[in-house]
């Protein structure tokens, strides 16, 4: 069976377990502090983060690389379409949301209202948490222009361009901070996405001193 080092509400992760998911992959998932640096874990990662995911006898880290790796030996069902225009168009987006979004909004709120307290690295700073709340609407606005066109964020198909924004959107929704009545189409894709088989371990998430709301496992949110 596949091991996945990973940390729950990381957004990376949460990318790689939902490629894995959809896949029928089976996989244990084991949490790793990855921040108190470990010599097994820095033997695994010598770059220190997670994922890290142990599949066919070969140890790998860096999301996109492993959900790489996973359509390729995998590819049924896929999640990057045939057409190279369409590809690029998938990975254009999965970089948005890993690098911008991920820069812009979730280590402006996830990280400064959970990781620092998880880590003990001091209190949330309200400048940065203030930032986060102001980026997240832009990115919502540019969601909300996208499924304004297509039926997925990346064109008719479900893409891995989906699974990295839920990644985001979802940890974020874990502690309340995405506005549902922003946008009618995001929060429909997002409906659509969260009734997957696949969301199932993400939405039974539970992060010890930082309870879910009650929305978050709500499938009619």
């Amino acid at each position: 069976m596949a091991r996945l080092y990973h940390v729950p509400l990381s957004p990376f992760c949460r990318k790689v377990r939902l490629s894995l998911a959809e896949k029928k992959v089976e996989v244990e998932l084991v949490e790793e502090r990855y921040w108190e640096e470990d010599a097994d874990f820095m033997r695994r990662n010598p770059a220190g983060k997670v994922p890290v995911l142990k599949i066919d006898n070969v140890v790998m880290a860096e999301s996109m690389a492993i959900c790489e790796y996973i359509e390729e030996t995998r590819p049924d069902p896929a999640l990057m379409p045939k057409d190279p225009v369409a590809r690029q168009e998938v990975r254009r987006l999965v970089g948005w949301f890993d690098d911008k979004f991920h820069a812009e909004v979730t280590s402006k709120l996830l990280y400064e209202r959970v990781n620092k307290k998880v880590m003990a690295r001091g209190y949330p700073d309200s400048s940065t948490v203030t930032a986060g709340a102001k980026a997240i609407k832009y990115h919502l606005d540019y969601m909300d222009w996208l499924l304004d066109q297509r039926r997925w964020l990346a064109g008719d198909a479900m893409t891995l361009a989906d699974f990295a924004a839920a990644a985001q959107i979802s940890s974020l929704d874990y502690i309340s901070d995405v506005d549902w009545n922003r946008s009618n189409n995001v929060k429909e894709w997002y409906a659509k996405i969260k009734s997957r088989p696949a969301f199932r371990s993400i939405l039974a998430d539970h992060v010890p001193g930082f309870p879910p709301p009650a929305h978050y496992a709500d499938l009619d949110f």
